[in-house]
């Protein structure tokens, strides 16, 4: 009797499902997939690939041909040392570098406070004020510019107040057309950005462990910087990476403030490609932006994989209920 038909008899007789000994199992098998169904799933993955290539990776590549191609004709690196060498193209790199970074510090530092009262001080509405969050992340930029136009500009309602009581011609508020004009338009746009990933860390904190320092006669401050920060930082440092990297590429908090002597990268292609027609000047600025914000998104992406993702982007299980 072949050996699978023994084992068939065996099963059948003494019902305890026992195979014999040298019997062939679908356990002990290892089936590998047939060869048609490697080449279907190959084939499905085509056209995703082909829409990307067609989509991004294609566009990409005719903004790096176009910089390395003078009007003149021929190939060379001729631009990048020309764009390089303009005073516009290094302020513009000096303007995006600072804004960004000061974007990012601001939105850490005010993006941690806020977390920490709504996540740990107990007060009405804090549990739709951290939905509301989720929200505020879909909205787009130039919505926060406009709001800030309109409590700040030069015929905003802060302004208008002013005039109103005193009579003056014109309002003492005019720094929205400055860089702190957009400096405070991307604080406050990021900052929900930073909070969003924190109030997830904050809902896994045990609160057995704040108890127990509140027991030993640890101070608010003291718990905070033993026993809540250690905990937040890897969600702070993902969030910090990635506000980084939105704000080195940010153009319509820029372009809606209507900061004139604000230039950054961004701001510099659409100059020279509409404005100027140089566009393989426009071309050169794009690849620096670019390189600059594939190096940070790296580095968001390596914050992220040394924390595991962390509690920085799950919203559920909480131990606190104002998370």
């Amino acid at each position: 009797m072949p050996r699978t038909e023994a084992a068939e008899v065996v099963g059948a007789a003494g019902g305890t499902g026992v195979v014999a000994a040298g019997a062939e199992t679908p356990a002990a098998a290892s089936p590998r997939r047939p060869r048609p169904r490697r080449v279907a799933a190959a084939l499905w993955s085509l056209p995703p690939i082909a829409a990307l290539a067609l989509v991004f990776l294609y566009p990409l590549a005719l903004v790096v041909w176009q910089s390395v191609s003078p009007e003149d004709g021929g190939h060379s690196t001729a631009p990048y040392t020309a764009v390089f060498a303009e005073a516009s193209f290094r302020e513009a790199l000096t303007n995006t570098v600072l804004l960004a970074a000061g974007a990012t510090a601001g939105a850490l530092l005010l993006g941690l406070a806020l977390s920490l009262v709504i996540a740990f001080v107990p007060f009405p509405g804090g549990r739709a004020l951290s939905r509301f969050i989720d929200l505020f992340l879909a909205f787009p930029s130039f919505l926060i510019t406009l709001a800030l136009l309109f409590l700040y500009g030069s015929a905003g309602l802060a302004n208008g107040l002013w005039t109103d009581v005193t009579g003056a011609a014109h309002g003492p508020l005019d720094f929205l057309h400055t860089p702190w004009g957009v400096l405070l338009a991307e604080v406050t746009y990021f900052t929900p950005f930073v909070m969003r990933p924190l109030l997830a860390a904050f809902s896994q904190v045990e609160t057995g462990q704040l108890e127990a320092a509140a027991s030993l006669g640890a101070r608010p401050w003291r718990i905070v910087r033993t026993v809540i920060l250690p905990e937040a930082l890897p969600s702070l440092a993902a969030g910090g990476a990635l506000v980084l990297v939105l704000c080195l590429n940010e153009f319509g908090i820029v372009l809606f403030t209507g900061a004139k002597d604000v230039v950054t990268l961004p701001m510099l292609v659409y100059t020279k490609a509409l404005l100027d027609g140089d566009y393989t000047g426009a071309c050169v600025v794009a690849v620096v932006n670019i390189t600059l914000s594939v190096t940070l998104y790296a580095l968001y992406r390596t914050v992220m994989s040394r924390t595991g993702g962390g509690p920085a982007f799950r919203t559920g299980g909480a131990h606190r209920a104002g998370a």
